[in-house]
């Protein structure tokens, strides 16, 4: 006869850690953001991200692509070993024995429970040696200046260090499309530096998301 009592404790089949109702907690009334484990959280309102895009647009120009994607790097290495940790514990095992479908969906689970937006991950091109997350509703682009430019410099800082650490390759990521320039979603480009360094140049010269990435591959293909 089969005990169930214990099937159910073998089995290692787990909720979602990241469960908005579970995993936010802390004491509003003294304005106090934390994880489920303990760990305290920052929020970041919209008039914060908007005074920080003015004043990095006043002071920097341009140039403040490239802080927030500085910034993004910094955050992204924390945010991954956070996630590494956490994760780990819940599932009794390291990162790299969570399988793939486990492993994206809980990152897709923990993006949204911060309020980054929607993420989704694009395997399409994976034997190339291409990420393509793609996010939707993020308030990086909401608050951001509309139509100056694609401004998600610092999720793609997160992301090009995040998978970096998961990968131990120098990985970089570029932004082919932008929520505040009227496009349906956030498109990014994740790759060794070399591979996906053209993509600058076919953004200057107009090309969009989903032919990038065919000139990415076609070129790629032409160098083996």
């Amino acid at each position: 006869m089969i005990d169930v009592a214990n099937l159910v404790k073998k089995s290692s089949l787990k909720g979602n850690y990241f469960s908005h109702d579970a995993y936010l907690q802390g004491d509003f009334e003294f304005g106090l953001l934390e994880n489920r484990s303990g760990s305290r959280l920052l929020a970041l309102p919209q008039p914060l991200l908007e005074a920080l895009y003015a004043t990095l647009e006043d002071e920097l120009g341009a140039g403040s692509s490239v802080a927030l994607f500085s910034c993004g790097r910094w955050w992204g290495r924390n945010f991954y070993q956070r996630f590494a940790d956490e994760l780990g514990k819940y599932y009794g095992k390291s990162l790299a024995e969570i399988d793939m479908i486990e492993f994206i969906q809980s990152l897709k689970e923990c993006w949204k429970t911060h309020g980054w937006g929607t993420l989704d991950i694009d395997l399409k091109y994976y034997q190339n040696g291409f990420l393509v997350p793609k996010i939707v509703n993020s308030p990086f682009a909401q608050f951001a200046p509309r139509n100056l430019r694609f401004m998600c410099f610092l999720e793609a800082g997160i992301l090009s260090a995040f998978f970096s650490q998961l990968t131990g390759e120098d990985l970089h990521c570029i932004q082919t499309a932008c929520e505040s320039m009227g496009a349906n979603s956030n498109s990014f480009v994740i790759g060794l530096d070399n591979r996906i360094k053209p993509i600058k140049a076919w953004l200057e010269e107009g090309h969009e998301h989903e032919t990038i990435m065919d000139l990415l591959c076609s070129n790629q293909s032409q160098n083996q």
